[in-house]
């Protein structure tokens, strides 16, 4: 029987000889730690420290220093052709991850009062807003609308002029990215130069970790810190220029890979992240599509998302890349760990929907924020809460309630609305005290766990009935929340068929929007809002259209309306939407108008980054003659 041979991973010749045939036996080669086999003069010849492994940079403990080696010549030029950077073989444990840069923070918790400041940055803002700043004394109101605000610290450090910026958490990414035969050609080109961007706007501090998955699944690199010094970002790069296009789909794989890199590592950046992309329909785990799909069995239990706590899940943000992807997959793996979905319509963009995913992944400024609320009189009581996605709970006898926000960017924002039960006031008393709030989180600039008190919800209560006006706050969110549940109808409606009914769905939920008191106030959200429905009402119109856009673009909007979070809705420059683009001043890309009330400063910011190397790009094209 032949026995199994073992060849260089560098010239691919046999490791029984010498380079080119010459040589002796088990003397001209070493085994790393990483299973790569090499011959000694191979290495010698390549680029590699004598610490780390020439083929994927691994690190190794007992290589011997090839520096001192008497011969500096490098092989002949008769041996074979150096095979690609990357192959797939990999360890069995993947704790070659490098070391975080560890910043020193201060010890203990830090409490504020409402609207407080820290020392150099501002704590988490927490206001309320009633439904009616009064009620006449001798009434009970039912589902009395409180809203409950929170605002995340800003990245500019405004809490003392002229304060350096806040310092930010340093960032996790696996990158598991579809490289299926659908992804061959221009695909792959814009794949590819997406991701440099990437690369190129992690700092040294970050650690990224590139997954590339057709039929199977292969880790491309180690968990790596983007460092110039220690060529972080040129493995990273030479990971990138390594896709090649070819074979199926196997998200299920992907992810369970992704999965090991994060729970093999031997050390943890304070944020982590999975960014998914695919632009095809998992054939090897969910076999079947449609409401007979388990599209569940595609998350591996480690991602499931367990709603904020110090044993939080890391996100994966997933993108739907073109229009033949599976909407659904990537929408139930977004929503089971955590994450958004985004819908990448037009592939050219592919690059700005991953700047603005990447703009709020470099600016996480709280983890484990929990909203809680206390009622304050006697006879007040919380019945319900509309917390979208995040995990809400109220106490049996309906005297308190708690929200598990869990992380937000810097300057994003949350909205909660509480109904609850107001009692008679006493006759002696000329205000209800409704409600007490404050929230708990960890603070990403200090490392601190802080706590922070929210103004009380007080409404007045007159001995005479007066004229209600209702707050603006509060009619906004009940016009969000109103057409969020007229967008789930509707794409109930369009799933089973009835694609009519799902038309005048959102014809009726648009025209609810535009006769909101809001919208007739000049209400930036609300007009936005209703481009949305009109949008979608047209995607809606037909199973064809259905299938096509229609479900990713609903999806991607429900995902952005449950996180509070914008999502990328980057869409084919054709009809209305060219003219949208045009009086938005002729931009490249478009941004989903429900989305972009969620966008924050740190998002628009690397979306400017993008848009201006995509022009630079354009421009070094055109000089060259290569359009």
């Amino acid at each position: 029987m032949e026995s199994n041979i073992s060849t260089c991973a560098i010239c691919n010749g046999d490791m029984r000889r010498g380079v080119g045939g010459s040589g002796s036996g088990g003397a001209s080669g070493f085994t790393a730690d990483c299973s790569h086999q090499f011959h000694f003069r191979c290495v010698l010849a390549s680029s590699s420290s004598s610490k780390a492994c020439p083929l994927c940079s691994a690190r190794c403990r007992d290589v011997p220093s090839f520096r001192s080696s008497k011969s500096t010549r490098p092989p002949p030029a008769s041996r074979q052709p150096a095979q690609p950077f990357f192959r797939p073989m990999e360890p069995r444990v993947f704790d070659d991850d490098d070391p975080v840069v560890r910043a020193p923070r201060p010890l203990g918790d830090r409490h504020h009062g409402a609207g407080s400041k820290s020392s150099g940055s501002i704590a988490v803002e927490l206001n309320t807003h009633c439904e009616y700043s009064s009620l006449p004394q001798d009434a009970t109101h039912e589902n009395f609308a409180v809203l409950v605000h929170a605002r995340a610290p800003g990245s500019g450090g405004t809490a003392i002029a002229d304060a350096p910026p806040r310092a930010r958490a340093p960032l996790d990414l696996l990158t598991v990215l579809d490289v299926s035969g659908s992804m061959v050609g221009s695909k792959l080109v814009l794949l590819k130069q997406a991701m440099n961007f990437v690369v190129d706007s992690l700092s040294p501090a970050d650690r990224l970790c590139v997954v590339s998955f057709s039929s199977g699944a292969n880790r491309l690199m180690r968990l790596a810190r983007m460092s110039e010094s220690d060529d972080g970002k040129a493995l990273a790069k030479r990971a990138v220029e390594s896709l090649a296009a070819g074979g199926g789909t196997n998200i299920g794989a992907a992810l369970r890979k992704a999965a090991k890199v994060l729970d093999d590592r031997l050390h943890r950046n304070a944020v982590a992240s999975v960014i998914l992309l695919s632009d095809g329909q998992d054939t090897y785990t969910v076999p079947r599509r449609g409401r007979d799909a388990d599209y569940d069995a595609l998350v591996p239990p480690s991602f499931a998302y367990t709603g904020g706590g110090d044993d939080r899940s890391a996100p994966v943000h997933t993108f739907g890349f073109g229009t033949d992807h599976d909407a659904a997959a990537m929408h139930t793996i977004a929503e089971a760990t955590g994450g958004t979905f985004s819908f990448i319509e037009n592939e050219a963009d592919i690059q700005d929907a991953f700047a603005q995913c990447i703009g709020g992944l470099l600016s996480v400024a709280v983890q484990e924020l929990r909203v809680d609320v206390a009622c304050a009189n006697t006879g007040v009581r919380v019945r319900s809460v509309s917390s979208g996605c995040y995990r809400s709970r109220i106490n049996v006898d309906g005297r308190s309630a708690s929200i598990d926000v869990g992380d937000l960017y810097a300057d994003e924002e949350r909205r909660f609305l509480l109904l609850m039960d107001v009692p008679r006031a006493r006759v002696t008393s000329d205000v209800t005290h409704l409600m007490q709030v404050s929230c708990a989180y960890r603070d990403m600039a200090t490392g601190l766990a802080t706590n922070v008190d929210g103004e009380d919800a007080v409404v007045l209560r007159p001995s005479r009935a007066s004229s209600l006006d209702r707050s603006a706050e509060v009619e906004r969110e009940r016009v969000r929340l109103e057409a969020t549940n007229c967008i789930a109808a509707a794409r109930a409606a369009a799933e089973r068929g009835a694609h009519d009914e799902a038309v005048e769905i959102l014809r009726k939920g648009q025209r609810a929007v535009v006769r909101s008191a809001a919208a007739r106030a000049g209400d930036s959200m609300c007009v936005e809002l209703s481009r949305d429905l009109q949008e979608m009402r047209a995607r809606v119109v037909d199973r064809r259209r259905y299938e096509l856009s229609g479900r990713a673009y609903v999806l991607a909007g429900l995902s952005s309306h449950a996180q509070q979070r914008a999502t990328s809705r980057q869409m084919s420059c054709d009809g209305e939407t060219a003219r949208r683009r045009a009086e938005a001043g002729g931009g490249t890309t478009l941004i989903s108008t429900a989305s972009f009330s969620y966008v924050t400063p740190a998002m628009m910011d690397m979306l400017d980054r993008s848009r201006r190397s995509r022009q630079l790009r354009s421009e070094e094209r055109r000089r060259s003659g290569n359009y």
